[in-house]
This record gives structure tokens, sequence and C-alpha cells, in this order.
């Protein structure tokens, strides 16, 4: 089955990330460097991994093909496509083989500028209209993902064993 990764310590969408797995009923996996309140439902799970890039680290060894990972962490996202799986970051701009090399060299070139006091700052604080692209890209996603792996069926449950034959004593 399809799960939801969520690259969480700085995550300011895992709300919308809840309500829409659960309509499609796939599981998210909140995963973090320290505890972080997490719904009590039955399609969210919390996994803390301490330790510099421990989360990241759980994230591209389970996510694989028909996963959806949530992060703006632009080399995670890259691990993640290798795996096959999807990615997704927090503004609903989808990483992809075509674009994750150019998304590498933009973001080392700004840490360059950056350390050389050129440019400062960090990205703009999320608005609307970001939460509504999230929401509409990770829908997309999570729509062509159920009908690419369509969830399994429960097994039957057992029969119970038939009683003896001839009454039996």
């Amino acid at each position: 089955m399809p799960t939801v990764y969520v690259d969480a310590d700085a995550c300011p969408v895992k709300d919308e990330i809840y309500r829409v797995a659960a309509r499609y009923a796939v599981p998210v996996k909140v995963v973090a460097n320290a505890p972080l309140r997490v719904p009590t439902s039955a399609n969210a799970e919390l996994v803390v991994r301490p330790g510099f890039a421990a989360a990241d680290d759980y994230i591209a060894e389970n996510a694989e093909v028909g996963d959806v990972v949530v992060t703006a962490d632009i080399p995670l996202a890259a691990r993640c496509l290798a795996t096959g799986a999807l990615a997704l970051d927090m503004r609903g701009f989808p990483f992809s083989p075509e674009t994750i090399g150019e998304a590498m060299a933009v973001r080392d070139m700004m840490r360059g500028l950056r350390a050389d006091g050129t440019v400062g700052g960090g990205p703009p604080p999320m608005a609307a209209k970001d939460r509504s692209r999230f929401l509409s890209k990770l829908d997309q996603y999570l729509s062509a993902v159920r009908r690419k792996y369509p969830a399994v069926p429960p097994a039957a449950p057992p029969v119970p064993d038939a009683p003896p034959l001839g009454g039996g004593d």
C-alpha cells in the first residue's frame, strides 16, 4: 500500500497531509528528529530518529515505488526519486528526475550567495496559495497512486474446522 512519508521537523502542512491521506485511507509516517504531536488516527504514525540526518536516512531507506515523500530537503528528494517514490515540496511543487538536478544546482548556488552575504534570509512565508497548491498536488498524487496501486483487499476470514463426520465421541 502506498505511504506518505513526511519530513516533519519543519513541515508547515502536516494538518493538510493528514486530511488528504485520511480521505484516501493512505498511511502517513511522520518522521522527525524529536517527538511531535501526531493525530491519534489509524493512518498516522510518528517515527522518531534522533541524530544528524537520521530522519532523512529513514525516509530514503524506506520510501519506495508508489510512495509520496513530502520534504523541502532537495538532497532527500533526490534520494527518494532514485527509489521510484514521488517527491513533493511543502509549497506543492513536485520534484522529478528531470528537474532535481536544476533544483540541486540552485540550492548550492543560493548557499554560496548566503555564505558570501550577497543574499540573506530564506524562503518567503507560506501563503494561502501555497497551501492550496500543495493540497491540490498531494490530492493529484494520491489519486494517481491509488489508481496505479489499488489497495489489496483484506484476506477472507479463515473457515472454522468442520465437525467430525459421524458425530464422533
